[in-house]
């Protein structure tokens, strides 16, 4: 049953990435995905789809992979356990578009597993979510991106929507900063078998949040996606995307683990944008527009 669950999931990523790739094909119209099939040397590898300089977007990546083998020194401190194998695959993606009025979007839905030395299954966990990072705030999209989120819980238990909001608030924070990456969205991790929920429920929920992820995006970039803007608004684009940088590399799980398993560069990195900027001690003036979406993310709000 569990060595079915790992082909299961990973056979739903691949149809998912279509999905979504040929989706944003769509709502950009000019640009389409390069692929690239990569194997990892120590086992398996994955799909990488990298979108650039389109007419909506300006880079952005739908990747996939599943990769497997003896889990590496650093990895068996992190979990605390002694030569262990893993099995790990997911698919993550991050949309970065050129109009600063068009928020960006992360989204990660991943299944992990992991063995002892005669293969049988010790632990297995699904984990994901979906996050909402823009420039300028509108309140109705923020509504709206965290209502299908809602939607997506609700079909499978009235708190998952309250507790992995909170999660993602916890989590998508820059420490350093002391402010938000963005306006958050949901976030699940260690989702593991227990007496109400058996792994096929987990499975459930994941492809549940995984399906609604379109319908969370697409509408917010159509509505937005032909409004005007300035130089000085890009310029403010650019200074918060540098703050999307340093999440990434700094507390960024995801990216961390990549790089300690040997993942694949190009594809661990495709998540941050082609044009950003660092202003020393850069501030926007009081009561501006900017100033308004600082203050939304310095507290966390709910917005359903």
């Amino acid at each position: 049953m569990n060595y079915i669950m790992k082909d299961k999931f990973y056979t739903y990523i691949q149809q998912l990435q279509d999905t979504i790739t040929s989706k944003l094909e769509q709502v950009d119209g000019t640009a389409k995905f390069q692929e690239d099939i990569w194997e990892r040397p120590e086992g398996g590898g994955g799909r990488t789809r990298v979108i650039e300089n389109g007419e909506v977007f300006e880079k952005g990546g739908v990747n996939i992979s599943g990769v497997h083998g003896a889990l590496p020194d650093s990895m068996q401190k992190y979990f605390d356990v002694k030569d262990a194998d893993f099995f790990a695959c997911g698919l993550s993606l991050v949309l970065h578009p050129k109009n600063p009025m068009v928020p960006t979007v992360h989204a990660n839905w991943r299944y992990f597993e992991m063995y002892d030395k005669e293969g049988n299954i010790v632990d297995q966990w699904f984990g994901g979510g979906q996050d909402l990072t823009p420039y300028y705030l509108f309140d109705e999209d923020a509504i709206h991106f965290h209502s299908v989120c809602k939607k997506a819980c609700d079909l499978h238990n009235p708190d998952f929507h309250t507790t992995y909001k909170k999660k993602c608030d916890e989590y998508f924070w820059n420490a350093h900063r002391n402010e938000a990456r963005g306006l958050g969205g949901l976030f699940f991790d260690y989702c593991k078998a227990t007496e109400e929920m058996q792994m096929q429920d987990w499975y459930n929920f994941v492809t549940e949040v995984g399906n609604s992820f379109l319908e969370a995006y697409v509408p917010i970039v159509n509505k937005r996606k032909e409004l005007s803007y300035s130089n000085e608004q890009r310029k403010w684009q650019e200074i918060r995307r540098g703050r999307y940088v340093e999440f990434n590399l700094v507390h960024d799980k995801g990216t961390l683990f990549g790089l300690k398993t040997n993942g694949r560069i190009e594809s661990i990195l495709m998540s941050l944008p082609s044009h950003v900027q660092w202003v020393y001690d850069h501030k926007p003036e009081e009561g501006s527009e900017e100033a308004k979406l600082l203050t939304v993310l310095e507290t966390p709000k709910n917005w359903v």
